[in-house]
C-alpha cells in the first residue's frame, strides 16, 4: 500500500442463485452462534486486507480463493470466495471434517464461479 493511501474495504457479497436465495447466508444462519460470529469475523478481515496470504487466506487457483476459520468448536470452516467487478463473492461454505478441501465442494464454489463470470 502506498505511502498515506487509507486502506479500502473491499464490498463482499453472497452468491445468489437465481430464485433469490443465497446458500452461504443460509448456510451460516443454520450455525451456531459463536461459529457465525467467528467466520463473520474472518469474512471482514478479508474485506480489509484482500489481497492476503496464509493463514487467513489460501489460493485454490483460478481465481478462486479459501478464506479459513478456525471455530472455538474446534471445527474447521472454509469460505469459499472469488474476486468480481471490484467486490468479493462468498460461493460456498462448509465445515472442513478431512484435511483436504473435498472435490464435490470445490467443484461447486467453481461452478458458481463459471455462473457469475458468465
Amino acid at each position: 500500500m502506498a505511502e498515506g493511501q487509507q486502506p479500502r474495504k473491499i464490498p463482499l457479497i453472497f452468491y445468489r442463485l437465481r430464485p433469490g436465495s443465497e446458500p452461504v447466508r443460509e448456510w451460516l444462519k443454520e450455525l451456531p452462534e459463536a461459529e457465525r460470529h467467528a467466520i463473520g469475523k474472518d469474512l471482514l478481515r478479508a474485506q480489509w486486507r484482500w489481497p492476503a496470504g496464509m493463514p487467513l487466506f489460501r489460493p485454490l487457483g483460478n481465481g478462486l480463493w479459501e478464506i479459513r476459520t478456525d471455530l472455538p468448536t474446534k471445527r474447521t470452516a472454509r469460505v469459499l470466495i472469488c474476486f468480481y467487478e471490484g467486490q468479493l463473492v462468498a460461493l460456498h461454505g462448509f465445515i472442513k471434517k478431512t484435511r483436504t478441501t473435498p472435490d464435490d465442494d470445490l467443484a461447486l464454489a467453481r461452478k458458481r464461479q463459471k455462473e457469475l463470470e458468465r
